[in-house]
């Protein structure tokens, strides 16, 4: 396989990521207040949205409800009313800081057997799609490629979270902090 070269991203993988109190990457996250840093674009009472730091395209995020389970059934239908929210918000979001011709967007159950890598908190990926997004480097060269830096992707993200509805607190991204939403309003 050959390296494509990232050397921007050795901020990432050297961050302090362990919450002492838990084990769970998205617990940790869920409770820092590093947003920026930990890729955090917006938050509700229930849920926050991360860009995933090994996306398929750009623009790929996680809607990740606070609540630590892995099954479905066990989220509250407040968590699963602004888990839902917040996946349109994001969709809305996306759609207008990228402009893709549509999205994937789905949850991985049941751990390893269904793709996903973290399989004790669940989590919905929403991946923007383009026309044409897909071309001979996966198939031939076994390389994926990113056309846009997560830090730049923050940004527009950061942006499109701000202008949606149900905003509380626009936040600061130059700052690294997350858009507050909150679906009670």
């Amino acid at each position: 396989m050959e390296s494509v070269f990232a050397p921007w991203r050795i901020e990432w993988v050297e961050r302090e990521t362990k919450n002492p109190d838990t084990d769970c990457v998205f617990c940790s996250f869920r409770d820092a207040d590093t947003d920026r840093e930990n890729r955090v674009v917006a938050r509700s009472d229930h849920a926050f949205v991360l860009l995933n730091n090994y996306p398929y395209n750009p623009g790929h995020v996680m809607v990740i409800p606070h609540d630590h389970t892995g099954a479905y059934g066990d989220l509250d239908d407040e968590t699963l009313l602004s888990h839902a929210r917040l996946k349109q918000r994001a969709l809305d979001a996306l759609g207008e800081a990228l402009d893709p011709d549509g999205f994937n967007a789905g949850l991985n159950l049941g751990g390893k057997a269904a793709g996903g890598s973290i399989d004790d908190h669940l989590h919905t990926h929403v991946v923007p799609r383009w026309d044409g997004d897909t071309n001979f480097m996966p198939v031939t060269g076994d390389t994926k490629v990113i056309v846009e830096a997560i830090d730049r992707t923050y940004g527009h993200l950061h942006d499109g979270f701000a202008a949606a509805e149900h905003v509380v607190d626009p936040g600061d991204a130059d700052a690294g902090d997350a858009v507050e939403l909150n679906f009670d309003v």
